[in-house]
């Protein structure tokens, strides 16, 4: 005879979410574990970054599939193989020292992992709390990723001090394994017929459940898809550039050679971006919250050329992170708002090729503009300009009207995801 469930059994779902998105965060110890890489194996720097270039596409592709998967064979199956694959993906790579290999194990076996897991960790949540609260769950949720890299770069640093590259990977590879694995095991959807409890107070703009549970197929023949992915595509690459860039920045801008202190900042502020967009998102709804989000990283962009101190770096850089850190909590809460949460782990699956697509977007226009300039400064003003497009976007995006709801649920015969 099955127990009453309550929203104590949700909760659990959530902070189990949070811990195994503070494992998968092992992603981003990469830079330092490079750096060793170059230094005790002897590899160029150009194949040093390969295996962490295929991990990061790996993860993007894998949560087209790993998502729909785990709304038909359910989240914790989905977490647990991801947990194994990350775990063994890294044991693996303690013993072998060649590229191709290591971008099988690290880049293709483990990225793959982080995505199967990433992908279903925040779905479950979300169906065990109202609707009014998709902002906070998805918040809280992926702060893990923000977080992680406060604690696994320093782990990662002691480690290869310690016991050098090769013990570093199985090392954590082992920890990611049991600990992750133990945790997927509270992952889970709630039962069938379950309601989740209703808020005593509601904001007027409080999220409401969408009117219909979309498949993927059926999403992507609404008009509000499109602004959601430019949108998402856009203001990621702003923010990727930053991330991906600067130490450098720093060095060029401000004569600052400690740039790499901005990691641990931009981590903070990060995670910080994707708790305060959650929850402010609940309160005053998701496309406001993302006006604000753009306006702020727009004009942060337009400014970032002028940064010319320590002090204004870093100011910048906070900006930058709480820009970053809100789209990823403010994207998966408006697929859920408008496609709902029934299959939401392959909706926002396809919705996170704009991540991906915007990983490529920022480098390459930094990469183009510094070859050709010597600086960063038009790259930022092109960011500016894209957060602009991505503001009138959001201005443009509305409710899904009567007659699209009417035309997408008439098609024949129903889409499976």
């Amino acid at each position: 005879m099955q127990r009453n469930v309550t929203i104590k059994d949700g909760w659990k779902v959530l902070i189990a979410g949070l811990c195994i998105n503070l494992t998968l965060g092992v992603l981003y110890s990469w830079s330092v574990i490079k750096k060793a890489i170059v230094s005790e194996w002897g590899w160029t720097n150009s194949d040093a970054s390969l295996p962490y270039s295929v991990a990061i596409v790996v993860w993007a592709v894998t949560l087209l599939f790993a998502g729909s998967l785990q709304d038909k064979i359910g989240p914790r199956k989905v977490v647990t193989l991801g947990a194994i694959f990350t775990g063994a993906g890294l044991i693996l790579s303690g013993f072998i020292q060649s590229v191709p290999l290591l971008i099988l194990t690290f880049g293709v076996l483990a990225g793959g992992g982080i995505g199967f897991a990433y992908a279903s960790v925040t779905p479950p949540a979300l169906k065990w709390f109202h609707p009014s609260k998709k902002g906070m769950v998805t918040g809280i949720v992926v702060s893990g990723m923000g977080l992680a890299s406060l604690y696994i770069a320093p782990l990662t640093t002691f480690l290869l001090e310690k016991v050098g590259v090769s013990k570093t990977f199985l090392i954590l590879g082992l920890f990611i394994l049991v600990v992750a694995t133990l945790v997927a095991q509270l992952i889970n959807n709630p039962p069938a017929g379950y309601v989740p409890p209703v808020p005593a107070k509601l904001p007027k703009s409080a999220a409401k459940a969408a009117v219909k549970d979309y498949f993927w197929k059926e999403m992507v023949k609404t008009r509000q898809f499109y602004y959601f992915w430019i949108m998402f595509a856009f203001a990621s690459s702003a923010g990727l550039m930053i991330i991906g860039n600067i130490a450098t920045i720093a060095k060029t801008q401000a004569s600052w050679e400690k740039g790499f202190y901005l990691v641990g900042l931009l981590a903070v502020f990060n995670a910080c971006g994707r708790l305060a967009a959650g929850f402010l998102s609940d309160k005053i709804g998701r496309v406001r919250t993302m006006m604000i989000v753009f306006l702020l990283q727009g004009v942060n962009m337009a400014f970032f050329a002028s940064y010319a101190t320590p002090l204004a770096i870093s100011i910048g850089t906070a900006l930058a992170g709480i820009g970053y850190g809100a789209l990823l909590s403010l994207f998966p809460s408006v697929v859920a708002d408008y496609y709902g949460v029934k299959n939401f782990g392959g909706n926002y699956g396809v919705l996170y090729t704009a991540w991906g697509v915007s990983g490529t977007i920022g480098p390459i226009i930094a990469g183009l503009v510094v070859d050709k300039t010597g600086t960063f400064d038009l790259a930022y003003i092109i960011s500016a300009a894209l957060l602009a497009v991505a503001f009138v976007l959001a201005l443009l995006t509305k409710p899904l009207s009567v007659p699209e709801k009417a035309e997408v649920s008439n098609n024949k015969p129903v889409l499976e995801a």
